[in-house]
């Protein structure tokens, strides 16, 4: 019987800041199993504060086969929906969309005044620093939904992305009356 090596895997601490988000990318995909084949990359909860209500998920979907993002749910939200913001005439309006359509190949961006992932009705304050665990229901051609589990940072601004205010702020209490479901 011939006895095989194998080759140890560096600690965890030795994973450089190039390999560190194809790891998390790599177990998002295995966590959502191979129906789906939906990777998720750059993903980022914007921080909040005391008594803040609301906030928003951002990240890169790419999916392998056209695919649909059709819901998510966390602990630490009562609510949690996908949403798009678009204008209409001279007025930014934010509004819950059923799904969005992740199509094989393309890379769909969730970002600050555009689609996003919003978490409503916070259990808890989520500062910077800490993480949030979401549950990413994907919808496969054939109509066979996948539970992709991931574990999302939360920091103030999101990757490439100022501390300006850039973009669409959850924290503001812009209201959400013209959010509709």
């Amino acid at each position: 019987m011939t006895q095989r090596r194998l080759a140890a895997l560096p600690p965890l601490s030795a994973l450089s800041a190039f390999s560190a988000p194809l790891l998390a990318a790599a177990l998002f995909t295995l966590a959502g199993g191979a129906h789906a084949q939906v990777t998720v990359s750059n993903a980022w909860v914007r921080a909040t504060v005391p008594g803040q209500q609301a906030t928003g998920m951002f990240g890169t979907f790419t999916a392998k086969q056209d695919s649909t993002l059709v819901g998510a749910s966390s602990p630490v939200a009562h609510t949690v929906e996908v949403h798009e913001m678009k204008m209409e005439g001279d007025v930014m309006r934010m509004r819950a969309i059923p799904s969005l359509a992740l199509p094989a190949g393309q890379a769909v961006a969730l970002k600050p005044g555009s689609y996003h992932v919003m978490l409503m009705g916070l259990k808890k304050p989520l500062p910077d620093g800490s993480s949030v665990p979401l549950k990413l229901v994907i919808e496969d051609a054939q109509k066979k939904q996948t539970t992709l589990d991931v574990k999302v940072p939360v920091k103030k601004a999101g990757p490439a992305q100022g501390t300006d205010g850039a973009g669409h702020d959850h924290a503001h209490g812009h209201g959400h009356g013209d959010h509709q479901h």
